[in-house]
């Protein structure tokens, strides 16, 4: 039995969540719904403009797979984290933020400049916006990678974030070459249609022959695939993965076992904040397969999970609810 179930490797951020209205997207020049990449005098701007008025603002250790992995986490799945953070305060924080969920860090020793920082700007919608300023991150090495940890993990999960440069693309790479090597399962998330436009190649690189499991939503999943509907983007996806799942927001998920195209309904829910849905379904699908249940309890059960998050402020969920949407499936 590995040690651990999940080993996850992500840009390490400190996530401020702030509600924002369309106004102030428009007047700071901001794209809405998009992750945009900021240097760290554009983002001081922008949080500056943010402390002069009253948005409720929350902070956590966050980026995508560190969302993931603490959702994994918080439902009793084993897990790992390795990313880059510098040793500030806000990498101190985003340490003790991360081992206070049960997940276990590589301590690698943090690095000089500033820890990454991602602002995440909720509008009436529930729509979210972010201004990621990577920081540490562009120094992220297979130093950071404990490769015998790796070994001992059932799972590899890596963002597509990490490929918008090609240093952090060969991490990933050699990563996934690692896994493969020692029959650890590999699963990708696209992690945002700009990644995919613009970084392609570089998530071809990182998918080399295949990996088993792919997440991503539809219009990523299109992109992607260069078609038009979900349905022919699920038919090229059996290219490039074994099993794969397409989130489709309130719509629910189509998810492929590696046999059957399953439709999964979405749940009901009354959306305040859309940050971390797909972050948070990838945890609880990631939980589930490896409790041992089939993709389509694993689809239900995370469309639960993400239905609770985009129902509240934030990317968690209370304690407690974990404990519930457990309850509900008999897991």
């Amino acid at each position: 039995m590995k040690k651990y179930q999940i080993y996850g490797i992500g840009a390490a951020l400190v996530d401020t969540e702030a509600v924002v209205t369309d106004n102030f997207l428009s007047t700071h020049k901001i794209d809405k719904g998009l992750m945009t990449l900021v240097d760290e005098e554009r983002q001081f701007e922008l949080l500056s403009a943010l402390s002069s008025h009253a948005f409720h603002i929350k902070r956590s250790c966050g980026g995508s797979v560190c969302n993931t992995v603490v959702a994994a986490s918080c439902f009793g799945s084993t897990t790992f984290y390795s990313g880059k953070v510098a040793d500030d305060e806000d990498g101190r924080f985003f340490v003790e933020d991360l081992q206070a969920t049960g997940v276990d860090f590589h301590k690698a020793g943090a690095g000089s400049g500033t820890t990454g920082k991602c602002l995440v700007m909720v509008t009436d919608d529930a729509e979210r916006t972010m201004n990621t300023f990577l920081g540490a991150n562009l120094d992220l090495t297979s130093n950071e990678v404990d490769e015998p940890t790796l070994i001992n993990s059932d799972w590899l999960y890596l963002e597509g974030y990490l490929v918008t440069d090609d240093t952090r693309t060969d991490v990933a790479v050699r990563a996934i070459e690692c896994a493969k090597a020692n029959r650890v399962k590999t699963s990708l998330s696209l992690s945002d249609p700009f990644v995919v436009q613009v970084f392609k190649d570089n998530l071809l690189k990182v998918i080399g022959n295949g990996v088993d499991l792919l997440f991503c939503n539809s219009d990523e999943a299109k992109s992607f695939t260069k078609t038009h509907n979900t349905e022919a983007a699920a038919e090229q996806l059996k290219k490039y993965a074994k099993t794969f799942v397409i989130t489709l927001g309130a719509g629910g998920s189509l998810s492929y076992d590696g046999v059957d195209l399953l439709q999964t309904p979405g749940v009901t829910a009354n959306a305040v904040d859309t940050n971390g849905a797909g972050d948070m379904y990838a945890g609880a699908f990631l939980y589930a397969i490896n409790a041992g249940h089939s993709y389509a309890l694993g689809a239900k059960f995370a469309n639960e999970a993400a239905a609770r998050v985009v129902s509240q402020f934030g990317p968690r969920i209370d304690s407690l609810e974990y404990e519930q949407i457990k309850h509900l499936f008999n897991i």
